[in-house]
């Protein structure tokens, strides 16, 4: 049932259904990387009726982030993490959010989430989304990672792939940030926007959907 008084649930439960919106709402999704995939997704989560989330960044906020990242310009120089509640919350005053400033490393990366139902990868860095994927591929959680979403003009390629039962990748798996593929919202909220579909569809009895009926998704 919606919380007393929030109209932005009480709206979304009668596009939903109070069924469906009592599911989503006691699922915790933790979110590894608050830039531009995990601000994103943290922001289609919030607006698909999630409210419990644990968001982890060791960032701050830069004015090169403001192109595709969900922050805003009086926001520059704060830690992601509590710039992102703050934002999230203006959608949802009843979220359930856990704003850890923190680096993931080999120390952690396996405790860190351990209460969270799912988990999303939304690093930058190849050798931090191995780190996070090494440590969630063999466990019950549902995990969603990303790779190959730079540039524009690409946006058809960004796929979901269902590689395990529990572990879904988007991205067209090829473009990499560089010269001629620049970092931009056109590409990262399109993987951001199918990572938050993966995550809805899974909790709601519907990966078979996510999937279309095989690996892939467009």
């Amino acid at each position: 049932m919606a919380a007393a008084g929030n109209g932005f649930e009480e709206a979304l439960s009668r596009v939903l259904g109070e069924q469906r919106l009592a599911r989503i709402r006691q699922v915790k999704v933790g979110i590894a990387g608050a830039g531009g995939l995990g601000s994103n997704c943290a922001l289609f989560l919030v607006r698909s009726g999630f409210k419990r989330l644990r968001i982890v960044d060791c960032d701050t906020v830069d004015y090169s982030n403001l192109n595709r990242q969900f922050y805003f310009a009086a926001q520059v120089g704060r830690r992601k993490v509590d710039a992102l509640k703050e934002n999230l919350l203006l959608v949802n005053p009843d979220l359930e959010i856990e704003a850890v400033h923190a680096r993931i490393d080999a120390g952690n990366v396996k405790e860190i989430f351990a209460c969270c139902d799912a988990v999303v990868e939304a690093f930058d860095r190849p050798e931090a989304k191995k780190l996070l994927v090494e440590a969630y591929l063999d466990t019950p959680k549902l995990l969603v990672a990303a790779s190959g979403l730079a540039g524009w003009g690409r946006s058809e390629g960004i796929r979901i792939r269902r590689i395990r039962d529990t572990f879904y990748l988007v991205g067209d798996l090829v473009s990499g940030v560089g010269p001629d593929l620049p970092p931009l919202a056109l590409g990262v909220c399109t993987a951001a926007a199918k990572q938050a579909d993966v995550v809805l569809s899974y909790f709601l009895g519907e990966d078979d959907r996510a999937a279309s009926g095989g690996t892939n998704r467009g």
